[in-house]
């Protein structure tokens, strides 16, 4: 069982595109400051730097461990030491890499989808795509989500 406990997303999944990339076609933040935030405390997280995704689209925000940081089990990589982007405008969505009993609470919860080429096995089932924040509390799961990548990525102590 997860100890990842998330409240139901309100509303309406969100809808998305079912190919790569794979794009939220909806519901995306009106307020510019929501996506801001979200960057600024990922990238608060310890032991995380930025670079280029071997992955995403053009102009992602991609997280990675630092190549000075002890890493976790391969399924907590989307490729290399990334474990987490975040898609640019209009977009906002991100893709992770969540442990099973934690990926599953927040696709239950309506916060995420597993990624279609997960469906198919062809990566982890532990990617998935989480839907961007619509406000402040939204902002608040999807930073519990993050943090949960990035201590999947991290080694167990």
């Amino acid at each position: 069982m997860s100890a990842l406990q998330l409240p139901v997303c309100e509303g309406n999944r969100p809808r998305t595109t079912s190919s790569n990339p794979r794009t939220q076609l909806a519901q995306q933040p009106t307020d510019p400051r929501l996506v801001e935030e979200l960057t600024r405390r990922a990238f608060a997280l310890p032991g995380v730097a930025e670079e280029p995704s071997g992955i995403a689209v053009p102009g992602a925000f991609v997280l990675v461990l630092a190549d000075v940081e002890p890493t976790g089990p391969p399924e907590a990589f989307l490729i290399g030491r990334e474990f987490t982007h975040l898609h640019p405008a209009p977009d906002h969505s991100l893709h992770a890499m969540l442990p099973l009993d934690p990926a599953d609470v927040a696709i239950d919860a309506g916060w995420a989808e597993s990624h279609p080429v997960a469906l198919r096995e062809l990566i982890p089932r532990t990617a998935v795509m989480r839907y961007a924040p619509r406000g402040d509390a939204e902002l608040d799961v999807i930073e519990t989500l993050v943090k949960a990548s990035h201590g999947y990525a991290r080694p167990m102590t």
